[in-house]
């Protein structure tokens, strides 16, 4: 074994002793900070995760894993480019779906309130397949939306202050018409027949859907469509349908990835997610620093009992791993407690939110600062064990100078000024 019985019996009685006083209360400290650190860390690197996954896979999930583009503005042909690409043997052993896109900057008003708001054109049955199991439709089902009708976010609804059958007006600029008294903005009203809720405030406060045709009568642009969405079964494999598709379609089309449409918002968060990671390791690592002072304090109190093994035969590396293992001790179960605390925390974080929010009657997450309307957690097991076995490496480390100091004591020099 790698530690003898005895030396495990003298570093758990050094660890626990009730008399140690100071040293003791240091110890425990040192116990405390590590679990603290450790579940903090779990439970902020889950939210992160979850942030992460959460935001990309809505955002990602909505505008398409590769989006074409057409340097005019406006792609005519859309149907024969969407059958010349399920043709293309790359695109089609990794698409799941192609989608053609209407799109534009509104104004929405009804009853006096007005937001600004995108319509998204798209056909029915494509938007019925993109439509997750997390989010809500009121009113009439998707299939059943016909031209002329619109699916607006629940957030914008209630701004706008309509309920179902209710009519919006849309202003826009796009399609404008030329008059002898200058250029009138394009405005029509449509019925609002149902509402979404995704859970992201972005979408849930500023999309309105309507039916593909409905979209390119407003936008006046005829039988064209503005973009085509490509969906792929692995997200992440968008370089070769990029390249694939690079060669494939003619001049004056622009492709893009996910990466590419949200580049500054991926790194913001990976940066985000890495500069906390940082600044709350400082929590263990000032905790490992007490387990320092506590081993240097309990070092010497206890010279007179580490000179009298010392005469009985025990070795400076006998002393070396009794003091270590008191040591790498409190790492080990601050850490486990730590994580048992951190992997709790995570799981009902939304649940303790809302109690937290109801104690304090404040609005602790706001939807329209964090483009979530509930707080994510994913737990990673990779994560959890990467901190706790981190914690108990730096107790340990923490562990070698008051170990090296026991086993450096002279037993002679100790016991003749006894």
């Amino acid at each position: 074994m790698l530690f003898s019985k005895l030396e495990r019996k003298i570093a758990f009685r050094y660890m626990w002793a009730k008399k140690r006083g100071f040293g003791s209360v240091i110890s425990w400290v040192s116990l405390v900070g590590i679990a603290l650190g450790v579940a903090t860390l779990i439970v902020v690197m889950s939210v992160m995760a979850g942030f992460h996954d959460t935001l990309l896979n809505r955002i990602i999930g909505m505008n398409g894993h590769v989006v074409v583009y057409h340097q005019d503005g406006a792609i005519a042909d859309y149907d024969f480019l969407i059958d010349k690409m399920r043709q293309n043997k790359v695109v089609s052993a990794r698409a799941t779906g192609i989608v053609p896109i209407a799109e534009g900057q509104v104004m929405a008003t009804a009853g006096g309130n007005n937001t600004g708001a995108m319509i998204r054109g798209i056909r029915m049955s494509d938007l019925q397949a993109k439509v997750d199991g997390g989010t809500r439709i009121y009113g009439r089902p998707i299939s059943e939306i016909k031209d002329g009708e619109l699916i607006a976010g629940a957030s914008l609804a209630r701004a706008l202050n309509v309920t179902m059958g209710d009519k919006v007006s849309l202003v826009s600029a796009a399609g404008a018409t030329p008059t002898p008294f200058g250029t009138m903005p394009r405005i029509m009203s449509y019925p609002v027949m149902s509402s979404f809720f995704m859970g992201m405030y972005e979408y849930d406060s500023g999309y309105i859907f309507m039916p593909l045709e409905t979209a390119q009568k407003y936008l006046n642009i005829g039988n064209s469509v503005t973009h085509i969405d490509l969906f792929l079964r692995d997200p992440e494999d968008t370089r070769a349908v990029a390249d694939a598709l690079g060669r494939l379609l003619p001049d004056g089309f622009v492709v893009r990835d996910w990466r590419d449409l949200n580049r500054g918002f991926v790194g913001a968060l990976q940066v985000e997610s890495n500069v906390m990671f940082l600044i709350l390791m400082l929590i263990v690592i000032v905790a490992a620093f007490n387990i320092v002072s506590s081993l240097v304090m309990l070092v010497k109190d206890k010279s007179k009992d580490i000179a009298v093994l010392r005469t009985f035969g025990v070795s400076r590396r006998s002393m070396m791993r009794i003091f270590i293992l008191s040591g790498t001790s409190i790492g080990a179960i601050g850490a486990a407690v730590g994580t048992v605390l951190g992997v709790i925390v995570a799981i009902y974080i939304e649940p303790i939110r809302k109690g937290v929010q109801w104690l304090t009657g404040r609005d602790l997450f706001p939807a329209d600062l964090y483009y979530l309307s509930e707080l994510p957690s994913k737990l990673s097991v990779t994560s959890v064990v990467g901190i706790a076995a981190l914690a108990i490496a730096l107790a340990f480390v923490a562990t070698l100078y008051p170990a090296w100091k026991a086993a450096s004591t002279d037993p002679v020099d100790v016991l003749r000024n006894e």
